[in-house]
């Protein structure tokens, strides 16, 4: 497995993160095709197998269970000290006053309970899943900054935001010597490059590695178009990247694809790691061949013509951040 820096800080990661909204308890959250955890178990087997010891979850990914399958996976499978363990913090976990968001108290309440479900003592990364517009930028940034200097939290990471609410927040850090953040999840892929047109290139201004979801358009990037899967079929947000005009994008994908005589899975997924402000792809995987593709995309270096192929078709859009 190859390893990278993340962002300006110390940390190394392998190159592709193993992303864990797709296990835990099905019906708890948002999604009816997560897999339970004996389901879910072979896939952090074979994570590790291959050393893809980046993982990622949130805590309100199936309202938490996907956090405690996790936790579990870790301690059978690995050690702590061998995994890289992100979270998130932002999403509604209870109605009250410390339930959601990125108050002071959201943070403090909901860091210790995600740490509980991880049966852990602290994360190496800790993301914002969003900006909270409710919330003075310096009441969260100091709240974050206080997880890292109790321990809790190593580095910090953001999710899916504008480019100025970003520079925002990494502004009020360093004007008051706060922990700044060194990764933004974003939603990158052949299908949703808006990121490129503000928030990746100030990322790489600022010494902020890409960790980007969603790096194969939801499965949308995998398989020739109008081919479906139920999680495509049903999926609200997946059903989102059917738009007609992007369909030349994944005939573009096919047709490189065919000409190395590799999967199309492989051909998406080189795209975004030829990308320099990319760290690690976030990659789902619910079937045995999902983690070995992604792992033999690591491999795959597309020529200039071929980049120029799979960009062509692209048509522009407003950002989709789910």
């Amino acid at each position: 497995m190859k390893h990278t820096r993340l962002g300006s800080s110390g940390l190394r990661v392998p190159r592709l993160a193993l992303g864990c909204m797709s296990y835990g308890r099905p019906g708890a959250g948002l999604h009816s095709w997560t897999l339970d955890e004996d389901d879910a178990a072979p896939f952090f087997r074979q994570a590790v197998e291959l050393g893809i010891t980046f993982w990622d979850t949130a805590n309100g990914y199936q309202d938490g269970t996907s956090e405690e399958f996790v936790g579990r996976a870790m301690r059978r499978f690995s050690r702590r000290d061998q995994i890289v363990l992100a979270t998130k913090v932002f999403g509604t976990m209870h109605a009250g006053p410390g339930g959601s968001g990125l108050s002071r108290k959201a943070i403090v309440e909901q860091v210790d309970a995600s740490l509980t479900r991880l049966g852990t003592d602290f994360v190496d990364v800790l993301y914002i899943h969003r900006f909270d517009p409710d919330v003075p930028v310096e009441e969260t940034m100091e709240a974050l900054h206080d997880v890292v200097k109790a321990g809790k939290a190593l580095y910090l990471g953001a999710s899916s935001m504008w480019a100025w609410q970003f520079a925002k927040l990494q502004h009020a850090a360093s004007l008051n010597g706060w922990t700044r953040f060194v990764a933004m999840q974003d939603q990158y892929n052949l299908l949703k490059r808006e990121e490129e047109r503000e928030m990746l290139p100030m990322c790489a201004d600022m010494g902020v590695s890409s960790v980007p979801y969603s790096p194969q358009g939801k499965g949308r990037l995998t398989r020739p178009r109008g081919q479906q899967t139920p999680r495509s079929a049903s999926d609200s947000v997946a059903k989102a990247f059917d738009r007609d005009v992007d369909g030349p994008v994944i005939d573009a994908v096919e047709r490189v694809a065919a000409a190395r005589g590799v999967g199309m899975a492989q051909i998406a997924l080189a795209w975004v790691l030829s990308k320099p402000v990319v760290a690690a792809p976030i990659v789902g995987a619910t079937k045995p061949h999902h983690l070995a593709d992604a792992v033999a995309a690591l491999d795959v270096v597309l020529t200039a013509e071929e980049v120029a192929s799979l960009e062509a078709p692209y048509a522009t859009q407003d950002p989709f951040w789910y």
